[in-house]
């Protein structure tokens, strides 16, 4: 585990329960959103906190096989960060919808994602589940959440 690697991700459940809605919202398709917050902790104990949500287009292509893949516009990205770093957040990572699978990083969003990352999967029976893929380590590690408020 690097050093910046968060130990868990706290959240609001309000926040949460907006996260499955948006996620949702795109089905039959994948569904996609930034995370934004901030790293709190220090050494072995990197709480993130998730503080709102970026949601985003899902721009794969071809659009006929976005029920089983997505794709954030790089610009997107890019006016969420300036926006976040304006309001002292940063963008933690991105969450997406799994329709019709598990809630658990498919070897799609292995292979394409860019470690090291927190990605959170909303599966079909509408579990949220949060993850953390290690540079180097292609097994991701599950994050466990901490409800606040």
């Amino acid at each position: 585990m690097t050093s910046n690697a968060p130990t868990g991700l706290g959240v609001d459940p309000g926040l949460l329960t907006a996260l499955g809605a948006i996620l949702r919202s795109a089905a039959p398709e994948e569904g996609c959103c930034l995370l934004l917050g901030s790293r709190r902790g220090l050494g072995l104990d990197q709480l993130w906190q998730l503080q709102r949500l970026w949601p985003c287009l899902n721009v794969w292509s071809p659009p006929g096989e976005r029920q089983r893949r997505f794709a954030i516009d790089p610009r997107e990205q890019l006016v969420a960060q300036r926006w976040a770093r304006q309001r002292g957040l940063q963008v933690l990572g991105a969450a997406h919808s799994h329709p019709e699978a598990a809630a658990e990083p498919s070897p799609t969003d292995l292979a394409l994602t860019c470690a090291p990352a927190l990605m959170v999967i909303l599966g079909r029976q509408g579990e949220a589940l949060a993850w953390w893929l290690e540079e180097g380590n292609t097994l991701p590690r599950p994050l466990p959440w901490r409800m606040e408020h």
